[in-house]
């Protein structure tokens, strides 16, 4: 396939071993690995993850469970809190797929109570730290949802799930340690406190950064980390993977140089790479430029980097010796800040054999 125009390339060898690498811990831990679909969005990659025994997965909305619950899909978390405007398209859902919504305040929940027809998981939410969503762990809304699940026939009670988000603001091994220590301690509690009532209380979690480097999961059942799989300047910053195990990057058509400034303008802007920015090597970045090769790509060089994107535009900054590989007509790769952002924005993906893998 000739390149025209902004493209998602994908190195699946990469990504099957990123998959593997987190599939070993998820094993060697007893966790149960329900990954986060809504980093590659697309069935194709799904079936490579099925072929390699995943069998659970989360989303982030209803329409894009339906789209995976078309591709096979039956075991499917929603990890968004429940829209119940959405009711008749989560009964519909509920049909043909075991899936599992969440649940982050009472009202939610009897309002899905009067409309349900189809039986669901429920997974109460709980604020570990992130500030995000989720009940406060000593909220009395806990008790306030557990006493409509117990009065419904089409609620059943998973567990307590959460999300610990705080640790995307760590840099160090020891930082995103100490967030893990501290949300999986909350959830323990809270599973301390209620099984008794609840034998199969299940405490689902999962971040990559978390998921990638804590190696203490006590009490823990299932992760859902989903940026794994592909990775991302970001995760290397934070220490959570190498620039190696990054997946994913943006070919871009070179279209003009300016000498003077040392300056490339690409055609690879806001609306293919997003506008989630950095800070690298004391520059604001919204990606790292890269040589493309039949293998992929080169390693970033010092000090070039995508100094500012608009809607349609992105301009690279160079050193003297990237500037003067770059023509004008010819193609260069950006390794993403935010994967899960870019690749949303994507139509599809190109593998480095040429092959076109379909997405949402």
């Amino acid at each position: 396939m000739k390149i025209t125009k902004p493209t998602v390339l994908l190195n699946w060898p990469v990504a099957k071993a990123n998959l593997q690498r987190m599939t070993a811990r998820a094993d060697r831990h007893g966790l149960l690995l329900r990954p986060h679909f809504k980093t590659p969005q697309s069935n194709a990659i799904g079936q490579r993850c099925r072929a390699m025994g995943i069998r659970a997965i989360t989303c982030s909305s209803v329409s894009m469970a339906g789209y995976f619950a078309a591709g096979g899909w039956e075991d499917i978390t929603v990890a968004f809190p429940v829209n119940t405007r959405e009711v008749e398209s989560i009964n519909e859902l509920a049909k043909k797929s075991k899936l599992n919504l969440l649940a982050v305040n009472p009202v939610s929940l009897e309002l899905l109570a009067a409309k349900l027809s189809s039986k669901v998981g429920i997974f109460i939410k709980i604020d570990v730290g992130t500030h995000r969503t989720g009940i406060a762990p000593d909220s009395a809304d806990i008790e306030k949802c557990l006493a409509v699940l117990d009065a419904s026939e089409m609620m059943d009670f998973k567990g307590f799930l959460a999300h610990a988000g705080q640790s995307y603001a760590a840099r160090s091994v020891g930082e995103i340690l100490g967030v893990h220590r501290s949300s999986t301690a909350i959830l323990r509690k809270l599973k301390k406190k209620y099984q008794s009532r609840y034998p199969g209380l299940l405490l689902s979690t999962g971040d990559t950064p978390t998921c990638s480097m804590a190696e203490n999961w006590e009490g823990i059942d299932e992760i859902r980390c989903g940026n794994f799989i592909f990775y991302d300047l970001m995760q290397v910053q934070i220490g959570c993977c190498q620039m190696e195990d990054i997946a994913v990057a943006l070919a871009c058509p070179v279209v003009a140089k300016n000498a003077e400034r040392q300056e490339v303008l690409i055609y690879g802007g806001g609306i293919h790479l997003s506008k989630d920015r950095m800070d690298w090597d004391g520059e604001t970045v919204f990606g790292l430029p890269v040589l493309l090769n039949r293998n992929g790509w080169e390693m970033p060089e010092v000090g070039c980097y995508v100094k500012s994107v608009s809607q349609e535009h992105g301009i690279l900054k160079c050193t003297p010796s990237f500037f003067e590989k770059m023509e004008i007509g010819g193609l260069v790769g950006v390794l993403p800040v935010h994967s899960c952002m870019m690749v949303d924005l994507a139509h599809f993906y190109l593998t480095l054999e040429g092959k076109v893998l379909e997405k949402m």
